[in-house]
């Protein structure tokens, strides 16, 4: 092993790297999140954050000549069905929503009022099936497009009650939520959500009571009498999106093959094994073939199975040339490295938070591995310049 063939190797890393730079820039390109994201917000519909009702009645003496009134009870009931969609190399998280909403407004007055009762729909966006709005028994007479509120008066006598009954079906991504606006004093509130999934996470505040039903969760906010009560939010369970895993394993797949080239060049002046620059080229584009193959695949098949798929088709190509080319003992070395820092470090990017920790691992473990191994040899022997053979005389 010579000087200069240390940087022909190094130079063929190099344009590899630059190759897998390309196909991770066109897997990025074809998963651009927003641009999908607001695909699928269009067909489907956008997330949904319904907010609590309001009420108001005539009063000469405030500034703006409304009182504001909230409602005394609240008993409201959300279920969510999980239902992901694919487009292109990314998972939207899709669910289905069902909402139904009790609200009681009473007048605070001695005198008889006129109460105006406020309700929004969460997001012009949406679309909305089943609506309904019933104030006191009856329906509203009011144009609901979902772009504006939909405002009713009811008159009360002194201590009189309405009671409003919202309820409607729509669709949304990613988080559905319920928001108390300017409100900082909440009574007498509760919210029950059920889910079809058991992966539940709260952006805002957390559930008071919660219970495992069937494959997912009845979940409660209870708020007698809270002041600053936070808002009630649930998260869609995360989908693993091939795209960016496939992007990511790209990107950083030349750092597998220095680690994997290093192996070999260290296994090449242990077991006195010559290998030409052009061997290490072929090896390149069977490593190549890893991430080029498994790009592609994840558009046709499950994820983990064109993972398994392309990792095979590599490393057959690797240690098949390698045992053609130098034989059984040191193509079953070569395929252990190959196998340890091509498919166990890409398979890492499956699990978020764990590249950096499996890349350092893999680092020091080879580090460890190549200094007992070598401690002893003699490397001024090793890339010592030998002068060429002459042909012998006739």
């Amino acid at each position: 092993m010579t000087p200069l063939r240390l940087f022909a190797i190094l130079f063929i890393t190099a344009c590899t790297a630059v190759a897998w730079f390309i196909l991770g820039q066109a897997l990025d390109l074809r998963s651009r999140q927003p641009v999908l994201t607001k695909a699928v917000s269009e067909g489907w519909g956008p997330p949904i954050a319904q907010a609590h009702p309001s009420a108001w009645y005539d009063s000469p003496g405030t500034r703006d000549g409304r009182a504001g009134l909230q409602p005394v009870s609240s008993q409201v009931s959300i279920g969510l069905v999980y239902e992901p969609r694919r487009k292109g190399l990314i998972w939207h998280r899709a669910y289905l929503a069902d909402f139904q909403g009790r609200y009681v407004f009473e007048n605070p007055t001695p005198i008889p009022q006129t109460i105006y009762v406020r309700f929004a729909l969460p997001n012009p966006q949406a679309s909305y099936s089943g609506f309904s709005f019933v104030l006191n028994g009856r329906p509203t007479t009011a144009n609901v497009s979902g772009r504006e509120p939909i405002v009713e008066a009811v008159p009360l006598e002194p201590g009189g009650q309405a009671t409003l009954e919202v309820a409607y079906k729509t669709r949304g991504l990613d988080n559905w939520g319920y928001s108390f606006g300017d409100e900082t004093r909440i009574r007498n509130f509760e919210l029950n959500m059920r889910t079809n999934f058991a992966e539940i996470d709260f952006p805002a505040g957390s559930p008071t009571a919660r219970q495992r039903e069937g494959a997912g969760w009845r979940l409660t906010w209870s708020y007698p009498d809270e002041i600053g009560a936070r808002p009630v939010a649930m998260a869609m369970p995360n989908v693993l999106n091939p795209g960016p895993v496939a992007a990511r394993i790209t990107f950083f797949a030349p750092v597998s093959l220095i680690f994997f080239f290093g192996v070999l060049v260290i296994l090449c002046l242990r077991q006195n094994v010559s290998l030409h620059p052009m061997n290490f080229f072929f090896l390149a584009a069977g490593c190549f073939a890893f991430q080029l193959l498994f790009a592609y695949l994840v558009d046709l098949i499950p994820l983990f199975v064109a993972f398994a798929l392309s990792a095979a088709v590599s490393l057959a190509l690797v240690s098949g040339y390698l045992l053609l080319a130098r034989g059984r003992a040191f193509a079953r070395w070569a395929a252990l490295a190959q196998f340890a820092y091509m498919v166990l470090f890409s398979f890492s990017f499956f699990f978020d938070g764990l590249t950096g920790l499996t890349i350092t691992i893999g680092a020091i473990a080879t580090l460890a591995i190549l200094m007992v191994s070598t401690a002893k040899v003699n490397w001024e022997e090793k890339f010592r310049r030998r002068p060429p053979v002459l042909p012998a005389a006739a």
